[in-house]
């Protein structure tokens, strides 16, 4: 086991969740994440925390629930930290935990580059501040319009949340992805259309080498021509997971495109769309999977206000 890496989680679990002595704190790992998982779990118990790893077997994509024990072990703890193949982020298991009181983060897709290089490393102070911004852009607009290389994708967020995911969850209830730094929100279901080139990342793919054209009509997912197209619609399904769930945009400078949606979504400079479930943050789909695509540099538009151009907010 990594020194180093006890070390850095230990700054995680004081830093960004406020882990102290005599507290409970959940590690929930899959079997192909166990070994970075017994580094925060060896990192809890230096702090003085009582520690618990629960292993499970992978989750088959993002958004699938954990077994009953382990999400029930999740809302008793103080702390849980879900390090796993897949996202838990947009599970029952993650919200029942935080309205449970529990402060919990999710590190889907982590890797040991991902655990000292990147947007681990960012200051979470400023990280904050601009995600609170961005948010509030989110929260206090009706209308989304994204554009790029001469494609339009326009869609409601009127009477919804922006939500932040700023890396610190000290209160209890809160909670978010780690390494962090996004703001976003749940679209209207059904008012999405147009169509956005996607050419970051997609979750369950990784970094695209050509990019993606998405159509969406009436708030699904149509079509997706390109390589990796038929990948993504069959991860989706044909049902629900099909719908337009999320709009995020990055606020983390020191984020990097990696292939690992988790770090690729918080780099500053980009959006990210994603189909499926968003039930878990002000939306109505549960389609038990949600897959974010990420775009660069894109313009982005807010009730025909620009507040970002080639990526740079303004």
């Amino acid at each position: 086991m990594s020194e180093s890496r006890i070390l850095i989680s230990m700054n995680v679990l004081k830093d960004c969740l406020g882990l102290s002595r005599g507290e409970l704190l959940a590690v929930v790992a899959d079997d192909d994440k166990r070994e970075l998982a017994e580094s925060v779990y060896e990192a809890g118990k230096r702090l003085g925390a009582e520690s618990m790893l629960l292993v499970m077997q992978p989750r088959s994509k993002s958004g699938e629930e954990p077994p009953a024990p382990v999400a029930e072990a999740m809302a008793k703890a103080d702390v849980a930290v879900c390090i796993t193949t897949h996202s838990m982020t947009h599970t029952s298991a993650r919200k029942q935990a935080a309205a449970a009181g529990t402060r919990v983060a999710t590190m889907p897709g982590m890797t040991e580059d991902m655990f000292s290089n990147g947007a681990i490393t960012a200051d979470y102070a400023q990280v904050k501040e601009l995600t609170e911004q961005v948010a509030a852009l989110l929260s206090a607009g009706r209308e989304v319009r994204v554009e790029k290389d001469g494609l339009s994708l326009s869609f409601s967020i009127d009477s919804r949340d922006g939500v932040l995911s700023t890396g610190l969850y000290l209160n209890p209830g809160e909670s978010g992805n780690l390494p962090s730094g996004e703001a976003y929100i749940a679209p209207m279901e059904g008012t999405a259309s147009g169509q956005i080139k996607v050419d970051g990342s997609i979750a369950g793919i990784g970094a695209l080498h050509s990019p993606l054209v998405l159509t969406v009509e009436q708030g699904r997912l149509t079509g997706a021509e390109g390589e990796n197209g038929d990948k993504l619609l069959q991860m989706l399904g044909a049902g629900d997971g099909r719908f337009l769930g999320e709009f995020g945009i990055g606020t983390n400078n020191k984020a990097r495109i990696t292939g690992v949606v988790l770090e690729d979504e918080k780099v500053y400079g980009t959006i990210h769309v994603a189909f499926g479930s968003n039930n878990t943050f002000g939306g109505i789909v549960a389609a038990g999977v949600h897959i974010d695509a990420v775009v660069m540099k894109p313009d982005v538009y807010i009730d025909d206000k620009l507040i970002m151009l080639a990526g740079e907010l303004l």
